[in-house]
């Protein structure tokens, strides 16, 4: 690629036969603007990617809660579930929930716990040791936190609220934000235990945030009216947007911080041009003499600054793209899950390069344009 730019513009090959007067210098003022141009892209990528893996981790976004109003005695009847359940589209998945405080007891040790029950636990829920029982009798499930808390496992013998049960399972380990989080350090057990009209929320989860608000407008049009203290809908739309709003400013400050990796690189190349132009003169002398203008002496100088730029900003982009590959991996579990986004960070960094270094060659090219053909040569 750079055989056929130095074919096509000749300034380019100059300005290559000139910066490899100094290749020791030279080759430092382009390590930085290496430096710079991985430092945002980079920082930039893994802002994205990490932003990706907490929204995927996290399907709280995704999910709407329907729960008790002020006037609904804090519980939700069957009635209510039901024509939530109604208005509710079909794709969408949606369970009715049920909660209360109990005392768990395993030999000396004792204390309180949440109680839930879930309508069709085995469709959402999935164990790490022991199953879910086709048809719960006196057995339980116990969140991971819960089994790790009272040493309990399949089999062992629990008692809650005074009535002896056997734990049937532990479940696994929730998702950050998930709809079940609080199973974690919970105890499930049969809905049948719980009174009839007695759930405490009904969760719908949908495909995306944007459908969640969808979903939560939508109900609050068909049970809102004159039911506004009967039913409280929640949808985490302005959680999303203050993460997003979060994430953006820590983006920022991250490219800022290869900002200052980039101005420290504008400096060595500022430097290497006016060493350049003072070490050349004579030879800057000698060019204004047999014809060349102050234009074509600046075009030349600015082509060894962009040059210098173009190079080092190529090489921190393929550094980036390697470094991004890798940060995908760790934070997504794949590494080509680049998005539009996380590109526009790399280009970003490669336009920041040209762009440092052409800016950082701008005095010295001026200097050297307006230096006296005559007084070059003197010297």
């Amino acid at each position: 690629m750079m055989e056929w730019l130095f074919e096509r513009f000749p300034l380019a090959m100059l300005a290559r036969r000139n910066l490899s007067r100094a290749k020791t210098r030279s080759a430092l003022a382009m390590l930085g603007v290496v430096i710079g141009v991985v430092a945002i892209a980079s920082l930039g990528v893994f802002g994205v990617a990490f932003k990706l893996s907490f929204l995927q981790g996290a399907t709280f976004g995704n999910t709407v809660l329907v729960m008790p109003g002020e006037d609904a005695n804090f519980t939700l009847s069957q009635s209510q579930v039901s024509k939530v359940k109604s208005n509710v589209d079909a794709d969408d998945e949606v369970y009715a929930m049920k909660q209360r405080r109990g005392r768990l007891s395993h030999l000396r040790q004792s204390g309180p716990v949440s109680v839930y029950g879930l309508e069709e636990a085995r469709q959402y829920l999935s164990t790490k040791r022991g199953r879910i029982p086709n048809t719960w009798r006196k057995q339980v499930l116990v969140g991971a936190e819960t089994a790790a808390t009272y040493g309990v496992g399949p089999g062992s013998s629990v008692t809650l609220d005074g009535k002896s049960y056997r734990v049937a399972g532990v479940l696994e380990d929730q998702p950050r934000g998930g709809a079940f989080q609080s199973l974690d350090d919970g105890v499930l057990v049969p809905m049948s235990t719980f009174e009839e009209d007695q759930y405490s929320q009904v969760q719908i989860r949908t495909d995306s945030p944007t459908e969640a608000n969808r979903t939560a407008v939508m109900l609050r049009e068909r049970l809102g009216f004159g039911r506004e203290d009967r039913y409280r809908i929640v949808d985490f739309k302005d959680s999303i947007e203050r993460f997003n709003e979060q994430m953006s400013t820590i983006n920022l400050f991250l490219l800022g911080v290869g900002g200052i990796s980039l101005l420290v690189a504008g400096i060595s190349i500022l430097n290497v041009q006016l060493m350049s132009v003072i070490e050349r003169r004579e030879e800057i002398g000698v060019l204004r003499a047999v014809g060349y203008g102050r234009f074509d002496i600046l075009k030349l100088m600015l082509g060894e600054s962009a040059l210098l730029g173009l190079v080092g900003a190529l090489v921190g982009a393929v550094l980036s793209l390697g470094l991004g590959l890798l940060i995908n991996r760790q934070l997504l579990g794949d590494p080509f899950a680049f998005t539009a986004k996380g590109f526009q960070y790399i280009g970003l960094g490669l336009a920041f390069g040209v762009g440092a270094a052409v800016i950082s060659g701008l005095y010295p090219a001026w200097k050297a344009a307006n230096e006296r053909p005559v007084e070059a040569l003197r010297d």
